[in-house]
C-alpha cells in the first residue's frame, strides 16, 4: 500500500472541489434545457441540480398543455341557437311575470303586451331548441320519462307546462274579436276566464323557465359554468325580470308603466348583482368572465342594464326615453346570456381553467386529512 497516497476523504474533497470550480467557470453549455415559462410572481424558484462535470440543471415550470396540443375537456356542441334559447326563455318568462302584474292589478294594456311578447318569445325557445336537436321528435323523446336529478329533464317538463298555458293566456286576448252569437260566441265567453287561469299557471312556472338553464349550464363539466352554480340563477333572474320589463315599458304609455319600471328596477338590481359575483367570487375560473370577447359583452350588458333601468326611472314621463330604456333592457339580456355561454366556450379551450382548480382542491382535501 502506496503511504504517499492520500486518504479516501482527502480525495473525495479535492474531487469535489474540482466539480465546483468547473461549474463556476465553464460557459453554458449550448442547447441547455431554458424554463418554458415565465415564474409567476411569488412562485418559488425552479429546482437545480448537479449533472455530471458540474453543469447546473434546471427543472423547467410545467405548460398546462394535453397530450396533441388538444383541449383537456371537450368545448360545448352547442351553438349560437342554444345561447338565443338562453335569452328567449328569460324573455318568456319575464313577460308571463309582468302580465300576470297587469292581470292582477288591472291593466289591461300591460297584461295583454306581456301575454302576446310570452307566446312569441316561447314559441321561438321552442323553435330554437328543436333546431339545436336536429330533429323534432327528439323532443318529444325527452317527454317519455322525468328525471328529477337531469336539468334537461326537467326543464323539458317546465317548457312543455309552460308552453300551452302560455298559449291560452295570450288567445284569451282575442276573445273581444270574436262574434258574440253561435260557436264562437260560447269560445268568446268561455276564453277570458280560462285565459286568466291560464295566465296565473304560466307566471307561476315563468321563474323555473327562467332559471332552469342556468342549473343546466351549471351541471356540466364546464368550469367556467359548473363553479358558477351559486351566482348563474342571480343573473338569470335579474336578466329574465330586466327583459319582461323592457316588453312594458316598449309597449306600454309612459303614464300605465308603473310596474314595468318596477320591475325594471328588480331585475337590473339582481342581474348586476350576479353579473359582480360572478367576477370576484369565483377566483381563476371567473377570468374568462372578465376578459376577451365574453368579457367584452359582459361589459356591454352591464352597461346597457344602468343605461336602460335610468331610462325607466328618471324618463317615466317621457315616452320616448322610456321605449329607448326598453330596447337597452332587451340588448342588455341578449348580451348577458351570449356573455355568459362564450365564456363557459372559452373555459374549455384553456387547460389551466380544469388543472389549477382540481389541484387546488386536491391540496385543500390533503391539508384538511389528519397526519397518521
Amino acid at each position: 500500500m502506496n503511504p504517499d497516497r492520500p486518504a479516501v476523504g482527502a480525495r473525495f474533497t479535492r474531487f469535489r472541489d474540482r466539480l465546483r470550480a468547473a461549474g463556476a467557470t465553464s460557459p453554458a453549455r449550448p442547447g441547455a434545457v431554458a424554463a418554458a415559462t415565465a415564474r409567476p410572481a411569488g412562485a418559488a424558484a425552479p429546482t437545480r441540480r448537479r449533472g455530471r462535470g458540474g453543469e447546473e440543471l434546471a427543472v423547467p415550470q410545467a405548460e398546462f398543455s394535453s397530450y396533441y396540443g388538444r383541449p383537456i375537456l371537450k368545448a360545448p356542441v352547442w351553438t349560437w341557437e342554444i345561447a338565443a334559447y338562453l335569452f328567449t326563455g328569460g324573455l318568456a318568462a319575464g313577460s308571463s311575470l309582468l302580465a300576470a302584474g297587469g292581470q292582477v292589478t288591472g291593466r289591461p294594456e300591460i297584461r295583454r303586451a306581456g301575454r302576446v311578447a310570452a307566446l312569441a318569445a316561447v314559441t321561438a325557445s321552442a323553435a330554437l331548441l328543436v333546431k339545436d336537436l336536429g330533429r323534432p321528435e327528439r323532443f318529444h323523446h325527452m317527454l317519455r320519462v322525468a328525471k328529477p336529478t337531469s336539468p334537461m329533464s326537467v326543464g323539458t317538463w317546465i317548457l312543455s307546462a309552460y308552453g300551452p298555458a302560455a298559449g291560452l293566456a295570450a288567445a284569451a286576448e282575442v276573445a273581444p274579436l270574436l262574434p258574440e252569437r253561435g260557436p264562437l260566441g260560447l269560445v268568446r265567453r268561455v276564453l277570458p276566464p280560462v285565459g286568466g287561469a291560464a295566465g296565473l299557471v304560466a307566471a307561476a312556472t315563468a321563474p323555473a323557465l327562467g332559471t332552469y338553464t342556468a342549473v343546466l349550464l351549471a351541471d356540466t363539466a364546464v368550469p367556467s359554468w359548473h363553479e358558477a352554480y351559486p351566482h348563474l340563477p342571480l343573473v338569470f333572474a335579474g336578466s329574465a325580470l330586466a327583459s319582461g320589463a323592457a316588453v312594458g315599458l316598449l309597449a306600454v304609455p309612459s303614464a300605465q308603466a308603473g310596474p314595468a319600471r318596477r320591475l325594471a328596477v328588480a331585475g337590473a338590481g339582481l342581474e348586476l348583482l350576479g353579473a359582480h359575483r360572478l367576477e370576484t367570487r369565483l377566483g381563476l375560473v371567473g377570468e374568462p368572465y372578465r376578459t376577451g370577447r365574453p368579457g367584452r359583452l359582459l361589459r356591454a350588458g352591464r352597461a346597457l342594464t344602468a343605461a336602460g333601468v335610468a331610462g325607466a326611472v328618471l324618463g317615466a314621463r317621457s315616452r320616448t326615453v322610456s321605449a329607448l330604456s326598453g330596447v337597452a333592457l332587451l340588448a342588455a339580456s341578449v348580451v348577458t346570456r351570449f356573455g355568459v355561454f362564450h365564456a363557459g366556450v372559452a373555459s374549455t379551450r384553456d387547460p389551466k381553467y380544469t388543472v389549477l382548480p382540481q389541484r387546488e382542491r386536491r391540496d385543500r382535501r390533503g391539508d384538511a386529512e389528519p397526519d397518521r
